[in-house]
């Protein structure tokens, strides 16, 4: 048995794969109910390892994840398999039903430019909180007692309901302006904003990703 201290970036598959043994192996382990959630200054216990394995000078516990500047505390949601509606917490799901309905009062499965819009009504009815700005400004302005930022890819955010979801642009005229916000749903394939967007992960030219849990 050895110890890891988990860093920004870290996946328990790439770890599992690092350490040649599985991701249940390593959440049996380490008592891990959600192996796609892991947090970035914590210690893993490695099985079959004789060997500490530490970090390199200079990148302890982190501030926020995926390097650009998030919240403090180093949160993450991380892995690819098992992620799903199984994974949400209450304040999650509550976030995307609270999307969907947004969606559906203002678009339904037709964009009408207002992405922010949408998703800044869906918090303030699921939390009670007004975020203001546009798509690429709400990133700033969601409250840090409220949400954290966490570091996954886009084919895994969409496979977890109630996480938000911006990009600095899109490949339309309007969002290389303004960017575009959205909510996943957690079916792995769309999100909702002021529309139902049915494949999220189809919509090419969209940069400056980020992806926000609430911790409320």
């Amino acid at each position: 048995m050895s110890n890891y201290r988990i860093q920004k970036g870290d996946t328990l598959s790439a770890l599992a794969a690092r350490f040649k043994t599985s991701v249940s192996a390593l959440a049996r382990t380490n008592n891990i109910s959600n192996p796609n959630l892991i947090f970035a200054g914590k210690t893993l216990r490695v099985p079959g390892k004789g060997d500490s394995f530490e970090p390199s000078k200079g990148s302890g516990g982190s501030k926020g994840s995926g390097g650009t500047g998030g919240t403090k505390g180093g949160g993450q949601v991380q892995g690819s398999g098992g992620a799903g509606p199984g994974s949400a917490t209450p304040a999650m799901r509550k976030l995307a039903e609270a999307g969907r309905a947004a969606a559906m009062s203002i678009g339904g499965y037709n964009s009408q430019g207002l992405c922010a819009t949408g998703v800044s009504r869906a918090i303030q009815n699921a939390f009670g909180v007004k975020v203001w700005g546009n798509g690429n400004q709400i990133d700033n302005n969601l409250p840090r007692d409220k949400f954290k930022q966490v570091n996954m890819s886009l084919a895994e955010a969409l496979k977890v309901p109630g996480l938000v979801l911006t990009w600095e642009k899109t490949s339309t005229r309007a969002g290389s302006i303004y960017g575009h916000t959205a909510i996943t749903t957690g079916d792995g394939r769309s999100s909702v904003s002021d529309f139902i967007e049915r494949n999220t992960l189809g919509a090419g030219g969209r940069t400056g990703f980020k992806v926000f849990m609430p911790t409320v």
